[in-house]
C-alpha cells in the first residue's frame, strides 16, 4: 500500500496521538482500508495466541494475557505476539530455569520507576513470541490498563494509531516507530515503562 501522506508526521509523533481530524477524506479512507486489511491476519495469529498460551501455562502454571498489538487490534501484518504472565520476583531464578530450553531468555527490563520484567522469546510456526514476567502487581496493573484500552478506545482511535504506525514504519523512521507503538500504552497507563526490546520493531 501507498506510503504517500498528507499527515504532518513530525507534528503528530511530537503530540503522541493522532484523531481523524488529522486526515483528509481520501487518506482516512485509506487508513480504514488497511485497518480492514490487517484484521484479515487475526485468525491465524489468534490461533497462535491461543497455542502460545497453552505452552506458557504448561510451563509455568499462569495464566498469560496478550499484552501486544494483537490484543489492541493495533497489529501489522508482521507482527509477533506479546504475551505476559505475573509472576513472584523472588521466584524467577527457578523460572528462567523452568524455561531455559523451552525460549531464549532476552534479559530484564525496567516496567515501571520501580520494577523490572524478565523478557523470554521463542518462535511458533514462523512467528515470534516474546513472554514478559512481570511482578504480581504489574501484571495486575497492567491487565486494568488492557481492559480500559479495549472498552475506551474507539476504533476510529486505531484507524488512526496504525496508520501512523504503517507509515512511520514504511519511511524507515525506525525510532519514532518504536516509540509510537507505545503510545498507546503511555496514554492508558503513564506509570508503566513499556521499553521496547532490542531489535523488535515488528509488532
Amino acid at each position: 500500500m501507498s506510503t504517500h501522506t498528507h499527515l504532518d508526521l513530525n507534528a503528530i509523533t511530537a503530540a503522541g496521538w493522532a484523531t481523524r481530524d488529522d486526515f483528509t477524506a481520501d487518506e482516512y479512507a485509506q487508513a480504514e482500508a488497511f485497518y480492514a486489511s490487517m484484521r484479515a491476519h487475526d485468525d491465524r495469529l489468534l490461533a497462535l495466541r491461543a497455542r502460545a498460551s497453552e505452552m506458557i501455562r504448561e510451563w509455568t502454571g499462569r495464566e498469560p494475557r496478550d499484552v501486544g498489538s494483537l490484543g489492541t487490534r493495533l497489529n501489522l501484518e508482521t507482527s509477533d505476539l506479546d504475551l505476559g504472565i505475573g509472576h513472584p520476583v523472588d521466584d524467577r531464578d527457578h523460572l528462567v530455569q523452568v524455561l531455559a530450553e523451552r525460549t531464549t531468555f532476552l534479559g530484564e527490563r525496567k516496567t515501571s520507576f520501580s520494577t523490572t520484567r524478565l523478557v523470554f522469546n521463542f518462535e511458533l510456526d514462523g512467528v515470534e513470541v516474546d513472554l514478559s514476567a512481570l511482578t504480581e502487581k504489574d501484571f495486575a496493573v497492567a491487565c486494568r490498563m488492557l481492559d480500559q484500552i479495549d472498552e475506551t478506545m474507539t476504533e476510529e482511535e486505531r484507524i488512526c494509531h496504525l496508520w501512523v504506525k504503517h507509515l512511520l514504519r514504511s519511511s524507515g523512521r525506525i525510532d519514532d516507530y518504536a516509540r509510537w507503538k507505545l503510545n498507546t500504552y503511555a496514554r492508558f497507563c503513564p506509570e508503566f515503562n513499556w521499553v521496547p526490546i532490542p531489535e523488535k520493531t515488528s509488532s
